[in-house]
């Protein structure tokens, strides 16, 4: 009894720190995905000309700039694929250690590109290579954070763990707008077209470096582990692709339809939102992205209350209200952007903070959805799929209708995409797993209603 009472504080002490080693890996990681991938985004229209070449006022080099972000997400299935089966197979802190070397190298490469006036039409054909590499590597990330998290946060704080992990994706947008913002007021506009682009480039992957170490350090998942042996226990072959998704394919409809929202919310809201205000004539470009800094902050936040709201009262209960108050008020805050009478600070922090809404709970509510032994490669091809469709290409359908006078359709376009993770809920409750893991969640909450 004596050895039992003196061992138990050195046993939790031990499982803490586990777990906030496995937090931070998981939240280091996606904050250097967002960074290094918005980075381009963000930063596209100063190094259009240079890589991309001039055209009629600019249009043609903005337009290859964000045709490249769009080819980037075409890449990121087929890595969801590769680097998902590796997760699946040798474990998710190898996957996760990988994907963030490989990223960390794609940046330095694009800050090192030469431009069009030195190797012509190469650098174009550079940048592409470049991008395809990074949506490899983005194509795993994603999946095995979720899977790593829903196998290692505690069961009664599983969607804080989930919205602070996912917050590391907003961490690194922050910084992006952040860096953006720096750049401005130290080199200035001209400054950026003419070369200080490529210091954003070299910030992410000194960050990439640094959360391969962090990665390195954190404990594997024990419920890998776990499913690693059953798997050697029964000495069966991996699963067919196309039948496990036949197989499961509630938690593919459900990864789909939230994907969907989640996606479409995020690159319009928290990436394309300054360039559309600026063709109304709402407010300045770099004003707007300025105020980003703001909106990230605000959806930071949100995220995190919205985590904790769903540990203490239920997954249930807060997502039917966040995940349905984006149907009716996209539109009406666009329409007040537009006309003048909602300001864009107004109007960016509370579709910020809609999308937060859906962000907060993603990781552990996608990962639920798929058994672990096949839950990065399915739950990733999915998702990665869906953002290449949907999210990675809307910058450049934004651009294209702003050019072709269609810009009235994004407002529609938006709102549908937005009902994806209100119907989500409902495909959700076909897995049984997922309807299992809620109910019993949900009986624990109602078991211990003073516990957060």
């Amino acid at each position: 009894m004596t050895d039992r009472i003196d061992t138990a504080p050195a046993r939790d002490e031990a499982q803490a720190g586990g777990r906030r080693r496995e937090l931070a890996a998981a939240t280091v990681g996606s904050v250097v995905e967002s960074f290094d991938w918005n980075i381009y985004a963000v930063l596209a229209p100063y190094f259009a000309a240079d890589l991309f070449g001039h055209g009629k006022g600019g249009v043609s080099g903005v337009l290859g700039a964000y045709a490249t972000f769009a080819v980037g997400f075409v890449a990121r299935p087929v890595g969801s694929y590769l680097i998902g089966r590796l997760s699946d197979t040798r474990g998710r802190r190898f996957a996760l250690s990988l994907g963030m070397a490989v990223i960390a190298v794609a940046s330095l490469g694009i800050a090192a590109l030469p431009g069009q006036r030195t190797v012509g039409a190469w650098a174009a054909v550079l940048a592409v290579a470049a991008r395809v590499v990074q949506g490899l590597a983005f194509g795993g990330e994603a999946p095995s954070v979720a899977a790593y998290v829903t196998e290692t946060a505690p069961p009664r704080h599983r969607f804080a763990f989930s919205s602070i992990s996912y917050g590391g994706i907003i961490l690194g947008s922050l910084l992006s707008f952040g860096v953006l913002t720096l750049l401005i007021h130290t080199i200035g506009k001209s400054g950026l077209e003419n070369g200080g682009w490529r210091w954003g480039f070299v910030a992410a992957a000194l960050l990439g470096l640094g959360a391969v170490w962090v990665r390195r350090t954190a404990p594997e998942s024990a419920e890998f582990h776990r499913a690693r042996a059953r798997a050697q226990a029964r000495q069966g072959g991996r699963q067919p692709f196309p039948r496990m998704l036949r197989e499961h394919r509630w938690a593919v409809l459900t990864v789909f339809l939230n994907t969907l929202g989640g996606t479409v919310g995020y690159y319009f809201a928290l990436v394309y939102l300054p360039q559309y205000a600026a063709a109304y004539h709402v407010i300045d470009k770099e004003q707007a992205a300025s105020f980003m800094t703001v909106v990230l902050g605000v959806v930071l936040v949100t995220m995190l209350l919205t985590g904790a709201a769903a540990d203490r009262f239920g997954l249930l209960p807060v997502a039917r209200l966040g995940f349905g108050l984006p149907i009716p008020l996209v539109g009406f805050l666009l329409a007040g952007l537009r006309g003048g009478w909602l300001s864009f600070q107004l109007v960016a922090v509370l579709l910020g903070m809609l999308v937060a809404t859906v962000l907060g709970t993603l990781n552990v509510f996608t990962g639920l959805l798929f058994p672990t032994e096949v839950r990065a490669v399915g739950l990733g091809v999915v998702n990665a799929a869906t953002i290449a469709a949907f999210g990675g290409t809307f910058p450049l359908l934004a651009e294209w209708l702003g050019h072709h006078n269609g810009l009235g359709v994004i407002p529609a376009y938006v709102t549908v995409c937005t009902t994806g993770p209100a119907f989500a809920l409902l495909t959700a409750m076909r897995v049984p797993s997922f309807a299992s893991a809620v109910r019993e969640a949900e009986a624990d909450v109602q078991r211990t209603p003073g516990t957060a």
